[in-house]
């Protein structure tokens, strides 16, 4: 019986390609140019920044997409995270939101809801859905 051969370190000619990040199609890397910003705030009902390969991100993701919104996600590389910070600080916050953004930073119906520890405390105590329907990010 012959024994298989095993694969150098480094050696990736026949590893199948992964994808480079683990989110569906609504993830993207955030472009070099930062005027889309307030835009895309505007135009998604729920968007999600961070920085590019934060697992806080997906941790926020998968809590909206169990309660049924999809939320965007954009990815933002280590150069572009000033000026994106520069553009997030301008869009409104909503009521309970905390004065800085930081990342994740979460957008709920165009307006700077705050990061990963607002949107878990507003799920535990029964706000996030009512603001997600409101949003019209969830529909049920």
């Amino acid at each position: 019986m012959q024994q298989a051969a095993a694969i150098p370190f480094g050696y990736t000619e026949f590893l199948p390609s992964r994808p480079s990040t683990p989110f569906s199609e609504s993830s993207k890397t955030f472009p070099a140019d930062t005027d889309d910003v307030r835009r895309l705030v505007k135009e998604n009902a729920v968007i999600v920044f961070g920085k590019r390969g934060c697992c806080m991100i997906h941790v926020v993701r998968r809590l909206l997409l169990c309660l049924g919104v999809n939320p965007t996600v954009r990815e933002v590389g280590e150069g572009e995270e000033s000026a994106v910070f520069e553009e997030l600080g301008r869009v409104p916050k909503s009521g309970g939101s905390a004065g800085e953004v930081q990342f994740p930073a979460v957008f709920i119906g165009g307006k700077h809801f705050g990061g990963l520890d607002r949107v878990m405390a507003a799920h535990i105590t029964g706000e996030l859905v009512p603001l997600l329907k409101e949003a019209g990010a969830l529909w049920l």
